[in-house]
């Protein structure tokens, strides 16, 4: 059955455990990735046909029932010739290990338990679903404390299928008298099943036991059960008196309704609960000593005594009594009528048993829980019955070690022909998680986060905050484990939110050089853009500043600007060819330059304008040549009018130098001879 897929929706992934009508599997709905419970019927059901058809009936109302006390029911169908139903999954153990391992409960969560279990009973009979197998085997203990009722609308369909074996009576301890009896059932069938769960909840034991299921079911009938208290003394008055009237043989006597249960065990819990009548009607409180829980064992009870004092009845007195008299011996008569029978057919299977046993005797069965296989068949051995190990199946167990067994057929104590086969369950330990893909929960709010993981079977919690530049505040950034990994069930996802991006200062780089100033930003986590710009009082090549400024903060992982130097810009030089010395000057002094000037002859140039400059552009505050006309070029000759005549003459760039001491020069450098 493993990894088959029923209904091309639900992968089976293994067996949790075998009862008898079905097996149960832990499963997988691959439409919605969520962990269910897939409940297939035994062979032996699902070839009746009109099984099936009330099977269908009763899975589709119990479909219908919603309590958080209540198993929920998810989906049913048939794939071949397997009839399945689809569950919730639930995690936890059922209250009959719970009351093994640990004994009788605290009377207040006795309380507890019982108005769980009576409101998903409520819910149920206003759908009118009697679930008429109430037993602490089909109540789920949660992780939380919290219960649920499982099975609703299986029981009536395996009921209504059984008519020859002894099947309804597999769980007789449990059984109403009138459900024993065969009569037709009401809602206060469940209410007296309940009353018995909460009877061993309170007692750590069941009110009626015996050999056989047929024992345990004439119990049900003609006795009554010691009061809650005498086997453990911690059961109060007020809760013994609730599970008292619970299980009244008449089911008039009893709580009509589970909604009147209900309350009443709400008021009990609350402390204002009122006295409850018909609840004593059983035997009476006598004090006595407490009876030993060592063996589980039922033991006597003390004998009530007698004071020997009895007061004169009137004659209408004594005909009510024997009017009471007479309806108990009818009363008594169809017991033992109903007795007789079932022992009648106790009697025709133990005489077939004799004559198919071809003369084999019948031996106790020991008990064989909590050994391992091995260690059972040597017990079996060493008794010397030939009993021999049957079907070995394996179950998960929160509370028994794996390898060890934790359920036998025949139980215990049990008789056997010599020779039998005693089936066990072994423990598989602790159930595994179901194996889950991690979703991605990027960009989730925390809701959403928790809403995807609950429908993966997972749990979330939330981490510590992040930056991330890319992700709203406040949303999912980052997640443990990652995204589309595989986790278990049940397991916890821790999901970051984030805080948006980091803020971080930008750092002064102003006056460095553009590669310190790139490594400074960078180390602080700034991408780095360059440009450039002149100036005059910054070093070509170095910072001049930066966008945004330094000692403001911004984004990690964001841009910074450096603006640096490329040295001081060239501006225009004013043209002043052709002006006066004085004209010149005052404007490229306005301009902001320094003047130097020169002159020089020109003919061509009148003295005293410009002739030349020497840059048409440079840089602010540079200094400027300007060249100025000296006028045209003339011959000085001096004449000497002595009896000495001294002539010089000199030529140079075309002018003439007469010795009269007049110069005349055409070039730019004068000179005599």
């Amino acid at each position: 059955m493993a990894d088959r897929v029923l209904g091309g929706r639900y992968q089976v992934l293994d067996k949790v455990g075998t009862g008898g009508m079905a097996t149960v599997y832990r499963g997988m709905d691959r439409v919605l990735g969520r962990t269910v419970a897939i409940k297939t019927m035994l062979p032996q059901y699902a070839t009746d046909p009109s099984f099936a058809a009330r099977f269908k009936q009763e899975a589709q109302a119990a479909a219908a029932l919603n309590s958080p006390y209540i198993v929920s029911v998810y989906d049913w169908g048939k794939d071949g010739d397997t009839y399945y139903i689809i569950m919730e999954y639930l995690r936890g153990t059922d209250l009959k290990s719970g009351i093994r391992k640990h004994g009788a409960l605290d009377c207040k969560k006795v309380a507890q338990i019982g108005s769980q279990i009576a409101q998903a009973l409520s819910v149920a009979h206003n759908h009118d679903i009697i679930h008429r197998d109430i037993k602490p085997q089909n109540i789920m203990v949660q992780p939380d404390g919290n219960i649920k009722v499982m099975d609703f609308g299986i029981a009536r369909a395996k009921n209504s299928h059984l008519t020859t074996d002894n099947s309804v009576l597999g769980t007789a301890h449990y059984v109403s008298p009138e459900q024993t009896k065969g009569k037709p059932l009401g809602p206060t069938t469940d209410l007296y099943s309940l009353g018995i769960v909460m009877y061993e909840a309170a007692t750590g034991r069941v009110p009626f036991d015996g050999d056989n299921a047929v024992t345990v079911a004439m119990k049900q009938v003609t006795e009554q059960p010691v009061p809650p208290s005498q086997i453990n003394p911690n059961v109060d008055p007020q809760l013994e008196a609730i599970i008292l009237k619970c299980m009244q043989k008449d089911p008039k006597d009893r709580f009509q309704t589970a909604d009147e249960l209900y309350h009443t065990l709400h008021d009990y819990l609350a402390g204002r609960m009122q006295a409850v009548n018909n609840a004593t009607a059983m035997l009476p409180a006598t004090p006595t000593t407490p009876l030993s829980r060592g063996n589980g064992s039922t033991q006597s009870l003390p004998r009530t005594q007698s004071t020997g004092r009895m007061r004169p009845q009137s004659a209408t007195e004594q005909a009510a009594q024997e009017e009471e008299e007479r309806q108990k011996k009818q009363k008594r008569n169809r017991v033992l009528a109903i007795v007789g029978a079932i022992a009648g057919i106790v009697v025709v299977a133990l005489i077939i048993a004799s004559v198919l046993g071809s003369g084999s005797k019948a031996y106790s069965v020991p008990n064989l829980l909590g050994l391992t296989q091995d260690k059972a068949q040597a017990q079996l051995d060493s008794d010397g019955h030939g009993f021999q190990i049957g079907n070995v199946s394996e179950q998960y167990s929160p509370s028994v070690e794996e390898g060890k067994i934790i359920e036998q057929t025949p139980g215990a104590g049990r008789t056997a022909t010599e020779g039998s086969s005693i089936d066990i369950v072994v423990s598989k330990g602790e159930e595994p998680a179901a194996s889950v893909t991690v979703p991605d929960l990027t960009n989730c709010t925390p809701s959403e986060a928790q809403d995807l993981l609950n429908k993966y079977g997972l749990k979330g919690q939330a981490g510590d905050s992040v930056y991330n530049a890319d992700v709203e505040v406040g949303h999912v950034a980052e997640q443990e484990p990652a995204a589309e990994t595989s986790a278990k069930a049940g397991d916890t996802i821790t999901y970051h939110l984030s805080q948006g991006a980091e803020q971080v200062p930008v750092p002064n780089v102003v006056g460095e050089s553009q590669s310190s100033a790139t490594s400074a930003l960078q180390s602080a986590g700034f991408e780095v853009s360059v440009t450039q710009s002149s100036s005059s009082s910054v070093e070509k090549g170095n910072v001049i500043g930066t966008n945004p400024s330094a000692g403001t903060s911004a984004d990690k992982g964001s841009t910074v600007t450096i603006t640096v130097s490329t040295g001081p810009s060239s501006v225009s030089v004013p043209n002043v060819l052709g002006e006066d010395q004085y004209s010149a000057e005052s404007a490229l002094k306005n301009a902001g330059f320094g003047v130097t000037v020169t002159t020089e002859a020109s003919s061509s140039v009148a003295k005293g304008k410009v002739i030349s400059q020497s840059a048409t552009s440079a840089t602010a505050g540079s200094t400027i040549t300007i060249v100025v006309s000296s006028g045209s070029g003339s011959s000085n000759s001096g004449t000497n009018n002595g009896s000495n005549s001294n002539s010089n003459s000199s030529t140079n760039n075309g002018g003439t130098n007469s010795g009269n001491g007049e110069n005349t020069n055409s070039g730019s450098t004068t000179s005599g001879t």
